[in-house]
């Protein structure tokens, strides 16, 4: 069995220049293989049988991806030469996904924007549709986001981690991975959960203003107990909102200046891994923030990407 690696997805825009940036940190910092993959259009590669002179190799493609590579993290690193460059054919989103199970990829590293045209990614469609079927982390990059060379200077860039939690078991998982990256980092963590407000037609007709006093205030009890049961040398700070859990987050996060949010990524039974709608209008609304988007197993745990690759980020 091939060791982990971390892949990264790259479309030759100054966005994916930047997620590669990002991954070759990470791949540094814990010493696992670099993956760089480019999706190819059909049509180019069957553009030599249509008669219109153009020629297409994998070759081709892959000096073009190694140019790219070393452009991107600049002549002193070494990276360039030891990462594996892979080059795909077909649809990106379904590419991403089939390499990231065939190469042991422990983690995907991706913008969530990045080029238009007939012959790049189109990554606002694609990262949606990696996001719905991935099975492995994904970390989403912002576009503006000029990554960050050295794994050293991440600090800088994440200043705080926001770790949304449901209350429940179930975010047991992406705390504890958030707890290790922000330890890692000696980063503060805040941990948030966000109250909805009762819009059923029953609860108009109970006494609502007390009802939302006594929600609030098991919620606030629980997240107490969460935050406490957290191990570490500094306790994280404990966040209780109401409102809307999307818009709520985001601006969380934007007070807060946070680098870094750690957010799930619900399974159905039914249907499969699918895209929560809530880390989905928050990817919308922050436009300027990491994204480690955590999926469920089929056991309905988490993977985190340590546990993945067998290097403990707590080190």
């Amino acid at each position: 069995m091939l060791p982990p690696s971390i892949l990264c997805a790259v479309d030759y825009s100054d966005a994916s220049a930047g997620a590669l940036r990002h991954a070759a940190a990470l791949a540094t910092h814990f010493g696992t293989r670099l993956i760089v993959l480019t999706v190819e259009d059909p049509l180019l590669t069957e553009a030599v049988d249509l008669g219109l002179g153009i020629v297409w190799t994998p070759e081709a493609s892959k000096q073009e991806l190694a140019a790219f590579v070393a452009k991107a993290l600049g002549p002193s690193s070494v990276l360039h030469t030891t990462c594996e460059y892979e080059v795909a054919v077909g649809k990106p989103a379904a590419e991403v996904l089939r390499v990231s199970r065939e190469r042991s990829c422990a983690l995907v590293v991706m913008s969530t924007h990045g080029l238009t045209g007939a012959r790049k990614l189109f990554f606002g469609s694609t990262t949606e549709r990696v996001l719905r079927e991935t099975t492995i982390p994904v970390l989403l990059t912002p576009p503006a986001s000029r990554g960050t060379i050295r794994f050293d200077d991440a600090r800088a860039v994440v200043r705080r981690i926001l770790v949304p939690t449901d209350l429940s078991p179930a975010s047991n998982a992406q705390l504890e991975t958030a707890r290790r990256i922000a330890a890692t980092l000696d980063v503060p963590l805040l941990v948030a959960h966000v109250v909805e407000p009762l819009k059923t037609r029953l609860a108009s007709r109970l006494h609502h203003p007390g009802l939302h006093a006594d929600r609030r205030a098991v919620a606030e009890d629980r997240l107490k107990e969460i935050v406490a049961s957290l191990p570490g040398p500094s306790a994280p700070e404990a966040l209780l909102a109401h409102g809307d859990p999307a818009e709520e987050l985001a601006k969380i996060a934007h007070d807060r200046q946070v680098g870094l949010i750690v957010m799930p990524l619900h399974a159905s039974p039914v249907s499969g891994p699918r895209i929560g709608s809530v880390t989905y209008r928050v990817l919308c609304l922050t436009s300027d923030t990491l994204v480690l988007a955590m999926p469920q197993t089929a056991a309905g745990s988490v993977r985190a990407p340590a546990d993945a690759t067998g290097v403990s980020v707590a080190r």
